[in-house]
């Protein structure tokens, strides 16, 4: 019995997640795109395109459901190579939201220059140890090792 309900609570909490994801966001085909631009329901994807293009060049675009609002989720590559993520209002064109993807990208090169100056600065303070440890061998040792 017991493990009845554990399963049944299981799958209930699974079916609850999988609802929550679905409501959260649904992308269009392009099927779906066409006939919503069609129809006038969205703005096209080319005045959306321009309420991003000071931030540079649109390198992927898709029409998405957020609510049950329209979103256009732009993906923007900036002059420096940086790429960055746009919301925009499909009803109206507005610029809804944008973050950079790339800082987690530079977060992570970031550390790893952290860890390479942390591994320099290690290797030299062994380097500058070493001689110490030399020079506190036996003298007469080293006489040893001579002959």
């Amino acid at each position: 019995m017991i493990l009845q309900r554990t399963i049944l609570t299981g799958f209930l909490f699974l079916a609850a997640a999988g609802a929550a994801n679905g409501a959260a966001e649904h992308c269009f085909t392009r099927a779906e795109q066409r006939a919503k631009t069609a129809a006038h329901a969205v703005v096209p994807l080319s005045r959306a395109m321009r309420a991003v293009r000071k931030h540079g060049e649109v390198i992927h675009a898709r029409l998405c459901e957020h609510g049950g609002h329209p979103v256009y989720l732009l993906t923007v590559l900036a002059d420096d190579g940086k790429v960055a993520q746009a919301s925009v209002d499909a009803v109206n064109g507005a610029v809804v939201g944008a973050h950079a993807q790339e800082q987690v990208g530079q977060e992570k090169q970031d550390k790893r220059e952290e860890k390479k100056a942390d591994k320099k600065q290690d290797t030299k303070q062994d380097l500058k140890q070493e001689p110490k440890q030399d020079a506190k061998q036996d003298p007469k040792q080293d006489v040893k090792k001579a002959k």
